[in-house]
């Protein structure tokens, strides 16, 4: 938190100051149940949508946190935000506005919410850390490879507080599925399997359309850093996603960063990423430099694949004596029954952010590591992008994760970045 004399700190030093107690409320003391502002972390939202919605009831619900400020390029969705923070704490307060400049650059504001859409989340978490701020961003954090060390070197440089919302890391279930692998009751790992959506060329742009008035929609800010193209509705009403302008990594880290995840964590490989890329069919087969395969395969909203967990988001991981795999709805499926032996009574979705969120703010009061932080972030998310430019490529990738380049490979390292459109540069 800041060491600012903030607008929260004076509520709770003003009364002796000044010598005029009775006007100060009770609740901006901390009495009847509520925290005092010293103790609260207070928060802005950059990008609220739907997901972003659902992200903030999690944080309204923190009696330590107070949400203040909404940066958002539609005036649709920033008024809903709005509305929604103003009846949460019964008063008009929250305030509104199109530029995430204005946010960050308020000494009150501790941390950030960034739920925009992917081509914005590693920018905005840059410029939110050289800010000050700690940040809880969306996934996919990135939308390359060098992105992902950018954002990850930031978080470093600036000693911020990082969470991705790659909130499996947090759900019971999950947890439960990786501490198997990890405690060695499945014997020694050689395979953990990551579910992915089916990988489809990059979609062509939609035809142009006039563009509303950008203090309705702010085009320009929504398509950001990423190249400028015709504005078209469908983009903002959520179809960006197979453009790969707006949707990095041939889709796939959609949900891959989110399974990948949970396959490095329980094959105890955070620290690095696989070194080969294969392709096999509609299969991506990854190897780790410890010999630790990572089969990505299909499993989507039509129930592709021959998965045993139900659920979106599956994963499973097998040892030498024993697998376990597991999914969104909670069960969690053992090659023998002896294995659940501990497991979760309440069987919480994979969706669900409210663990993930109250660690993050832990984390911010005590400045330590969160679960999914910048560098879980940084090697999981570049296994993620690796992995589709092996597909892109349609051909086997060979990988140093010492210096997040492909070796001997002009055309893969290519691939690697892209240039962002000005203004929205570092």
């Amino acid at each position: 938190m800041s060491t600012k004399l903030t607008r929260r700190k004076f509520l709770s030093t003003a009364a002796l100051a000044i010598g005029m107690p009775t006007i100060i409320p009770a609740s901006a003391l901390g009495k009847n149940g509520t925290v005092a502002p010293s103790n609260r972390i207070v928060m802005g939202g950059i990008g609220i949508g739907p997901r972003g919605r659902l992200v903030l009831s999690c944080f309204l619900k923190q009696p330590d946190v107070q949400f203040v400020a909404i940066a958002d390029v539609q005036e649709a969705r920033r008024e809903i935000v709005r509305r929604i923070t103003n009846k949460h704490y019964g008063n008009e307060d929250c305030y509104k506005c199109r530029d995430m400049a204005e946010i960050l650059g308020r000494d009150d504001i501790d941390a950030v919410q960034i739920t925009t859409g992917d081509r914005w989340h590693a920018l905005a978490t840059i410029l939110a850390s050289r800010a000050g701020k700690d940040v809880y961003a969306e996934k996919p954090c990135s939308m390359t490879i060098h992105e992902t060390q950018e954002l990850a070197d930031a978080v470093a440089t600036h000693k911020r507080v990082f969470q991705a919302g790659t909130q499996r890391r947090n759900v019971d279930h999950f947890r439960f599925a990786a501490d198997l692998a990890r405690s060695g009751r499945l014997g020694k790992i050689h395979t953990v399997h990551a579910s992915i959506l089916k990988l489809v060329p990059d979609l062509a742009a939609l035809p142009g359309e006039p563009e509303p008035a950008p203090a309705l929609i702010d085009w320009d800010r929504w398509v950001g850093p990423a190249p400028l193209r015709p504005y078209n509705k469908r983009y903002v009403e959520g179809q960006w996603r197979g453009h790969y302008a707006f949707h990095g990594g041939a889709g796939l880290p959609e949900w891959g960063v989110h399974t990948i995840d949970l396959c490095q964590w329980a094959a105890g490989t955070d620290g690095t990423s696989p070194v080969e890329f294969q392709i096999q069919g509609d299969q991506i087969h990854g190897r780790y430099a410890n010999g630790v395969k990572l089969v990505l395969r299909l499993s989507g909203f039509k129930g592709e694949g021959d998965w045993v967990a139900p659920g979106t988001c599956p994963v499973r991981f097998e040892g030498e004596e024993g697998w376990v795999e597991t999914a969104d709805f909670g069960k969690i499926a053992t090659s023998k029954p002896s294995l659940l032996a501990g497991q979760p009574t309440t069987e919480m979705s994979g969706t669900d952010p409210i663990k993930h969120v109250r660690e993050f703010i832990d984390a911010i009061k005590s400045r330590s590591s969160t679960a999914a932080n910048a560098e879980v972030t940084r090697h999981g998310h570049i296994a993620c992008h690796a992995a589709a430019i092996g597909w892109q490529l349609a051909r086997t990738v060979n990988f140093d994760p010492a210096n997040g380049k492909f070796i001997n490979d002009d055309e893969a390292n290519r691939m690697c970045s892209s240039p962002r459109r000005a203004p929205y540069t570092l």
